[in-house]
């Protein structure tokens, strides 16, 4: 079981810059250690009275080009590569400060996020870390799409994509997520487009800050960057990506084997929904629970 034990946070503060995707405007964020406890939290320092909201699913307002999360009047939007980073760095209590709506895409990937936090440092907290542990499975399917989530004792997601072009096609990825799993094979993949959709929504004013230094971009039959792809399987890599970052809405990490089919953000959010609505068929437990109880989240808890 690679499981951490105890909640932790960033040792110092993590400063980014750059350009939010969709909203083209330049953005700085801080990125800052947060007590035991506190999750994730994104404040908006550039309006009055600085006001705040949990990373938390009941939060998403919209889903329809990134995951947006809002509250009482105010959006903090494309937070997705973000959570994935943290939750990829096992850190569970930060507070996120930026001075404008859109998290900056920096180059389409997650990897300058982890790498300026592991930088940064990375401290163990006082408190024990919950994990939400399956006891049964948990599945949602619709329209050829689909996401399950299934006992295990590790965080397992098995991610495919299926697309009619014949530079993505079917492709198929699985990883047990670590900090390292997802530092040197996940965190890398960027975000990807299509020319003709991209160009579309340029006209109507949508990811206005997109460009090929911070996104893959394939037309009819080619990728069009011109230092080609990170991995040959980067598209699915990416789509893996989002999808811990979507997950990571939960609130607590997760011991489980998720796997996804042509799932995105919208399918996602409605499975968090899912998830939550089967309150039978997880527990909330410690890795101190489940050592008492065999360290075996399958057969063995009695919590």
């Amino acid at each position: 079981m690679n499981a951490i034990a105890y909640q932790r946070t960033v040792a110092k503060p993590v400063r980014c810059t750059g350009i939010g995707l969709h909203s083209g405007k330049r953005v700085s964020i801080s990125i800052l250690p947060a007590p035991i406890n506190h999750g994730v939290k994104f404040i908006r320092k550039d309006l009055p009275d600085s006001p705040s909201l949990n990373a938390h699913f009941n939060k998403v307002v919209d889903t329809s080009l990134a995951t947006v999360i809002g509250y009482n009047g105010f959006i903090v939007s494309t937070v997705e590569h973000l959570l994935a980073t943290l939750s990829g760095l096992s850190i569970d209590n930060v507070k996120i400060e930026l001075n404008s709506y859109e998290v900056p895409v920096m180059d389409g990937s997650a990897r300058p996020f982890a790498e300026k936090i592991r930088a940064a440092g990375i401290i163990e907290q006082s408190a024990p870390r919950f994990y939400f542990v399956l006891r049964q499975p948990i599945e949602l399917t619709e329209d050829g799409k689909s996401v399950g989530i299934y006992p295990s004792n590790e965080f397992r997601i098995s991610y495919t994509i299926d697309f009619d072009h014949p530079v993505i096609g079917k492709q198929t990825l699985s990883f047990c997520i670590t900090e390292e799993t997802f530092v040197h094979e996940i965190s890398p993949a960027r975000t990807f487009g299509f020319l003709h959709e991209v160009e579309y929504m340029k006209q109507f004013g949508l990811a206005l800050g997109g460009s090929l230094d911070n996104a893959v971009v394939v037309d009819e039959d080619s990728v069009l960057n011109e230092d080609g792809l990170r991995f040959t399987d980067e598209f699915v890599r990416h789509k893996l990506l989002d999808c811990i970052g979507d997950l990571s809405l939960l609130g607590l990490p997760i011991l489980g084997h998720v796997v996804a089919h042509k799932s995105g953000h919208g399918f996602n959010h409605a499975f968090l929904k899912a998830f939550f609505d089967q309150k039978n068929a997880w527990e909330t437990v410690t890795l101190t629970d489940l050592e008492r109880h065999g360290k075996d989240p399958v057969n063995s808890l009695a919590i």
